[in-house]
């Protein structure tokens, strides 16, 4: 499983992750929590990430 394109909407506290390889082929849908974003992007190689989010998703503080 390579993944080649990242697709990550961003909101408040869940964060949903869809993700496809180079023929286009679904290999991640999952939800993260916030706290789990980095820990998960940290283990992928390098990919395209794209990023979607609402107006309420820019709520984000550390």
């Amino acid at each position: 499983m390579k993944i080649a394109i990242v697709g990550l909407d961003l909101a408040k506290n869940l964060l949903q992750v869809h993700a496809v390889d180079l023929q286009g082929h679904i290999v991640v849908r999952k939800q993260l929590r916030r706290a789990d974003v980095l820990r998960y992007f940290a283990t992928l190689e390098p990919c395209v990430i794209g990023m979607q989010a609402c107006g309420s998703s820019h709520y984000w503080r550390v």
